[in-house]
């Protein structure tokens, strides 16, 4: 293998990023406001709403949405990976395409096959997590089935409260891992400078975390989600932060 230190040094970098962001992101999640917080809380009030409802057409309408869009992701890697796997038996056509290009590090045919390798393990990383997402937004349309009926009297609203925010949670966690198949094409993107040269790929990592952390959590779109709960951007006041570890 033709990997140089810089290479090794930069994938490491690359690796540790991505699952420290992963970490950063689920533990921030519980001290300040961001996009997993808000979607938390309007997935608690959707549930809420939904056992207080006559007719759920609507509800499962907009599930089926949800569900189709995390669908076409999930069949879109597959047919990347299949690109990928394509391009790893063509290494040396690839190699003259990244020589042909400024500022490309010196290559070789098997350090490229090495790189799609890695490559193809992002997009397999993807399907499983959305693939993943795709089961328990199913669990979901299960419990919106399983819902307490409007006119039914055979439970309480503590027991529509609970079931609201149970099926709030697996709503949640199917979004946590439709999120982290989304990130994983974003820091397949920063992947791709690889290729090029290895600083690039330093700098292009670094990139896709600022522009996650951005959108996560500094966004318009945030602004607009928090302001439906008379809430701004920042720290989870006290509070609600010990009622969400409860």
């Amino acid at each position: 293998m033709s990997l140089t230190t810089l290479d090794i040094v930069t994938l490491a970098f690359f690796v540790s990023v991505w699952m420290s962001y992963i970490q950063f992101a689920r533990i921030r999640a519980r001290t300040s406001y961001s996009l997993s917080y808000i979607l938390r809380q309007l997935r608690i009030d959707w549930m809420t709403t939904l056992t207080r409802k006559e007719h759920q057409i609507a509800d499962a309408a907009l599930l089926g949405n949800v569900e189709r869009v995390v669908t076409f992701f999930a069949s879109s890697t597959v047919l990347v990976l299949a690109g990928v796997l394509t391009l790893l038996a063509s290494a040396e056509q690839v190699v003259s395409v990244l020589e042909s290009l400024p500022f490309t590090a010196n290559t070789a045919p098997d350090k490229v096959q090495f790189k799609l390798a890695g490559l193809s393990l992002i997009f397999v990383f993807a399907f499983f997590k959305f693939t993943w997402a795709i089961r328990q937004f199913g669990f979901v349309s299960v419990l919106l089935g399983a819902a307490p009926q409007y006119r039914s009297t055979d439970f309480t609203d503590e027991q529509r409260e609970i079931f609201a925010h149970q099926a709030a949670k697996v709503f949640d966690q199917a979004g946590h891992e439709y999120n982290n198949g989304l990130r994983a094409y974003y820091f397949a993107l920063a992947y791709l400078c690889w290729f090029l040269h290895p600083l690039l790929f330093v700098i292009s990592t670094l990139v896709v975390v600022s522009v996650l952390y951005r959108r996560e959590y500094r966004s318009r779109v945030l602004r607009a989600l928090l302001a439906t709960k008379g809430l701004e951007p920042g720290r989870i006041k006290q509070q609600e932060s010990k009622s969400e570890t409860e």
